[in-house]
């Protein structure tokens, strides 16, 4: 027999929210000892562990994650349907959750998930933050996919799966230069650069360790007048100062279109690489595997 004790997915659902056995169990009002029986019995029936226990936490599982994403459906088709009766419109949309690295091109995020924006049929949770703080809500299947500049740690134990979903040249952006109406457009890379004032993504960055060797093996030194670790501030210098800085177009895509800045020089063989880190899952979202197939380059 494999019908589903609903009052069992109930028990797991209010565990699930209340993220304690004992809260679950008084808002339930029952033992807690009963309620984990319950939650026992629903494991046994769909053959998976739904949490597992971290620093004295219940902590969901992939299986219990995936439980749960079902488990809201139903009980939020049951609120559907009884606003429907009653006149009162209700749609569920099923959520993917996103997280992106603070350092992040906002245009980048855009573009990966324009597939989906305007869908009717899902909802989008972006989350921005700290690659070290999304990383755990990743293992913990808080979230299900992290878009970032750089490829996960490479730790067996952590599961995580870094995907190059991109690949961007860099170039080096500035205020329009014009003699007289007419732009100048010449600029010979890398010896136009001694000298000049420039704006760099940070050290950390691996486009920046490139760009120095770059810079060392041509005898050529640039002054440097600001290093930046977050895109949405280096598109912010490059527009207010005007100042020859390194960016991958897509960061200033509006200010190109708009004339507002100009591209002086595509740099030869330096590229910034984005990365879709996922979990190794057996069950994946379907939404997620669109947008990886999708987002390719």
């Amino acid at each position: 027999m494999n019908e589903l004790n609903f009052h069992h997915l109930k028990y797991f659902w209010a565990i699930a929210h209340h993220g304690h056995l004992t809260k679950a169990a008084e808002a339930l009002h029952i033992t807690p000892s009963a309620l984990s029986i319950q939650l026992r019995q629903l494991e046994e029936r769909l053959g998976h562990q739904l949490f597992e226990r971290r620093n004295r936490k219940l902590v969901l599982t992939e299986a219990g994650r995936v439980a749960l994403d079902y488990a809201d459906t139903i009980f939020d088709t049951g609120r559907e349907l009884i606003s429907v009766l009653r006149g009162r419109p209700h749609q569920h949309r099923p959520l993917l959750r996103v997280g992106a690295a603070a350092t992040l091109s906002r245009n980048f995020q855009l573009q990966w998930l324009a597939p989906i924006l305007k869908r009717a049929d899902i909802r989008i949770r972006l989350v921005s933050g700290p690659l070290r703080e999304l990383l755990p809500q990743l293992s913990a299947h808080g979230l299900d996919v992290v878009l970032a500049t750089e490829a996960a740690p490479r730790d067996q134990s952590a599961g995580w799966v870094s995907k190059r979903i991109s690949q961007q040249s860099l170039s080096l952006v500035s205020h329009p230069v014009r003699r007289g109406r007419k732009l100048v457009q010449e600029f010979e890379f890398p010896h136009s650069l001694d000298g000049q004032q420039i704006i760099l993504p940070s050290e950390d960055s691996g486009v920046r360790i490139s760009f120095d060797f770059m810079m060392e093996q041509a005898h050529v030194r640039p002054h440097i007048l600001a290093e930046v670790d977050d895109m949405a501030m280096l598109r912010l210098l490059a527009r207010e100062t005007g100042v020859l800085t390194l960016v991958p177009p897509v960061v200033v895509r509006d200010e190109l279109q708009a004339g507002l800045l100009m591209e002086r020089c595509k740099i030869p063989h330096l590229y910034e690489n984005f990365f879709a880190i996922t979990m190794r899952r057996r069950f994946a979202h379907p939404m997620l595997r669109e947008l990886l197939i999708l987002g390719r380059d």
